[in-house]
């Protein structure tokens, strides 16, 4: 049988455990994450949307629940900590992979277990890193600005740069990172990489970051967002990279010091630059916004149909894990 929407999957979901109950358990909505597995969710469970409250309906939802609220759904790139002040809270079932936001010294210390949607969002992740890499390297955007604003009638376009033998050195090589690495190779393009430790992969190993910077041509960004890489991609790492460098950012934005590298573009201490992430999303800094060597996106890596849809399902199976007393599915340590 072919399952063509959240919805139906819900439904399967819901009769081995929601819809055979008398009375639904209560589920916190942080955020508006994807529609479509909201109406499932609404469907499932007395859901509450908190992202639709000012503070003080907030905590006055959040006193009303005390009693019977044990779980809590957000999308990943946003949270409120108002959330931790539910005493039985013992599942938060984020949609998206980054788990940044979450304080895992709290959940830790009380037991909340969490759960993202990992692996299913790598294809779609790995396909704008790539489509950043052409887009930058060959000038794109301001290809089609060329051609719009009629400029080709006095002359020709500058050229832009080849893929074929530059080395993509990918800082944080992961699931997602071998994604791109395998639609990487078909372009010609050579491998290096920067981890904690190396891995047991036929590409070259860079023990630094600043090392992996001097000896690419390229450099693509899959770090998390933690503390200890706040700001790791600085002015300094931007030097290493040089004025025929690329900088890529799919992973946290958190992890680069985004007024260090408008200063690079602006000077010409790298080429270019193509991100999909940012710090403080949706605001974008207006240092990168006035310049013409960057291609801007609005974080669209998960962005696809196929994508949500998928996420969404392990949102669904994480709650009905928990609720039904089985293993979670995607469980984060």
């Amino acid at each position: 049988m072919i399952i063509h929407s959240i919805y139906q999957i819900g439904i399967i979901l819901s009769k081995q455990n929601v819809l055979f109950m008398t009375k639904k358990n209560h589920l916190l909505l942080v955020n508006d994450f994807h529609t479509e597995t909201i109406d499932t969710l609404d469907s499932l469970y007395q859901t509450h949307k908190l992202w639709q409250l000012d503070q003080p309906s907030k905590e006055k939802l959040i006193l009303s629940l005390a009693p019977a609220c044990k779980a809590v759904a957000a999308g990943s790139w946003s949270f409120d900590d108002v959330i931790y002040q539910l005493p039985k809270l013992e599942l938060i079932s984020c949609f998206g992979v980054g788990v940044d936001l979450i304080d895992f010294d709290k959940t830790r210390q009380r037991n909340i277990r969490v759960t993202n949607t990992p692996d299913v969002l790598n294809d779609a992740v790995a396909d704008v890193a790539l489509a950043l890499i052409l887009a930058t390297c060959r000038n794109i955007m301001n290809a089609d600005r060329f051609v719009r604003n009629k400029k080709w009638l006095d002359g020709p376009f500058l050229f832009g740069r080849g893929l074929e033998g530059k080395v993509l050195g990918i800082v944080g090589l992961g699931r997602i990172g071998e994604a791109i690495v395998h639609r990487a190779l078909p372009f010609k393009l050579e491998i290096a990489y920067h981890n904690r430790s190396p891995k047991q992969l036929p590409y070259t190993y860079h023990s630094t970051l600043r090392a992996l910077a001097q000896n690419s041509d390229i450099l693509l960004c899959m770090l998390p967002g933690e503390e200890e890489t706040n700001k790791l991609i600085n002015y300094e790492i931007l030097q290493h990279l040089g004025p025929d460098g690329v900088f890529i950012n799919v992973g946290r934005g958190s992890s680069v010091d985004e007024l260090a590298l408008a200063q690079a573009l602006r000077e010409g201490t790298i080429a270019g630059a193509g991100l999909d992430v940012y710090a403080d999303e949706p605001h974008v800094p207006d240092e990168l916004l006035a310049l013409d060597n960057i291609v801007l996106l609005p974080h669209i890596g998960s962005g696809t149909t196929e994508t949500r849809v998928a996420m969404g399902k392990l949102v669904l199976e994480n709650l009905a894990a928990h609720f039904s007393g089985q293993p979670l599915i995607t469980e984060v340590p």
